[in-house]
């Protein structure tokens, strides 16, 4: 059967099942409904299906041939705490969950090539199809990687994919080495003494010590730092008080770095204190995979649609995990089209389904000529 034909016949259903995750979201370790119809998907393409590794996670395998050669393909399945503004017909049922990443997407891609390489069977070996839970928070790929998932389905290589709404639709965006930055996160408690707002010299004010603290941390980067070294620090919360005539005991900052908070605080007569922790680590590609995932992109969708990324991007991911146990790459697939289209991470954000068939289609062209005949 023809790839473009056999994708072309299953766009209408993937386009429903795209839309029904997106509707139904559920945060990581917890896509029960979600790997549940994964799982029924994939037995009934006649994939082998394991389930429960890192609680809802799923692997389909499927194997042709007398090929001793493996290969695995992640698709990641949790959505995130954010109350949808999408205003679709399809929007979230869940209040205050939401697929504003695309995983919805990413698992509809890979049930999709799921269907073509089985109608297929054109491929050598065995191919593994992972599907993960709790990309966004706790680390799903280490949890499967330590729950035994290469030992019980052994890649020779390894490879996923994530849409980005700031490159142009259908480019393919790659990089030998760091993809993607490690994060760390810092807990910032700034004590003070509370009182009455009109009486600030009978306090010490934890929020304005907190707000030199914000302003403080950016030195990190812009003065300790090589300028050629990519790095950011972004206060993601800042926690005080409960009204505008009371000065709180404390200020809570939720940050990614560690460094001076301490002594801010004492500038100020004051006490931090800091719950570092240490997050994913760098997504780090390798050299002989990403090779083989360019040459793959240019003949997929001609050189004129793959670029080589000139620095990674800061964000993180936690594939970098199963990349320190397997070689393999992780690459960026472009969805703009109008340049009006939500970032990731926004209330407003919505996967666009015309990138489905073009996922279809590349991860069976990158499964078959990885395991070829």
């Amino acid at each position: 059967m023809k790839l473009s034909a056999s994708i072309d016949n299953a766009m209408p259903e993937l386009v429903a099942i795209r839309r029904d995750f997106h509707a139904h979201p559920e945060l990581g370790l917890a896509e029960t409904r979600t790997s549940a119809f994964v799982a029924r998907h994939l037995e009934a393409l006649g994939f082998e299906v394991t389930t429960g590794l890192a609680k809802t996670g799923v692997v389909g395998t499927l194997s042709c041939g007398t090929g001793s050669r493996s290969i695995g393909i992640r698709a990641d399945m949790d959505a995130l705490p954010i109350a949808e503004e999408t205003g679709l017909d399809y929007a979230s049922k869940t209040p205050g969950l939401m697929h504003a990443c695309g995983h919805d997407g990413h698992t509809a891609m890979l049930l999709g090539a799921a269907r073509a390489l089985a109608e297929r069977k054109n491929f050598n070996g065995t191919i593994h199809l992972i599907f993960q839970p709790a990309e966004e928070n706790a680390g799903g790929a280490k949890i499967m990687v330590d729950e035994g998932l290469f030992e019980r389905f052994p890649c020779d290589a390894v490879f996923a994919l994530h849409n980005e709404p700031n490159l142009p639709f259908g480019q393919f965006a790659l990089r030998d080495g760091p993809i993607m930055a490690a994060v760390d996160e810092a807990r910032i408690t700034v004590h003070g003494r509370g009182g009455h707002g009109a009486e600030p010299q009978e306090t010490a004010d934890p929020i304005v010590c907190g707000a030199s603290i914000v302003m403080a941390l950016q030195t990190v980067v812009a003065r300790n730092i090589h300028p050629m070294d990519p790095s950011v620090v972004t206060v993601g919360a800042f926690h005080a008080g409960s009204a505008s005539n009371i000065i709180p005991e404390r200020a809570e900052i939720v940050v990614g770095i560690r460094m001076i908070a301490k002594s801010q605080a004492e500038s100020f007569g004051m006490r931090a204190t800091v719950d570092y922790e240490r997050s994913y680590d760098a997504t780090v590609n390798h050299k002989a995979e990403t090779d083989f995932l360019r040459e793959t992109a240019i003949r997929f969708a001609g050189a004129d649609h793959v670029v080589d990324l000139q620095r990674p991007f800061m964000g993180s991911e936690d594939f970098a995990y199963m990349l320190k146990e397997r070689p393999g790459s992780y690459f960026f697939l472009g969805s703009r089209v109008t340049g009006e289209e939500k970032s990731l991470h926004h209330p407003g954000y919505n996967f666009n389904d015309d990138l489905l068939p073009i996922g279809v289609a590349f991860w069976t062209e990158l499964a078959e000529a990885y395991l070829a005949r």
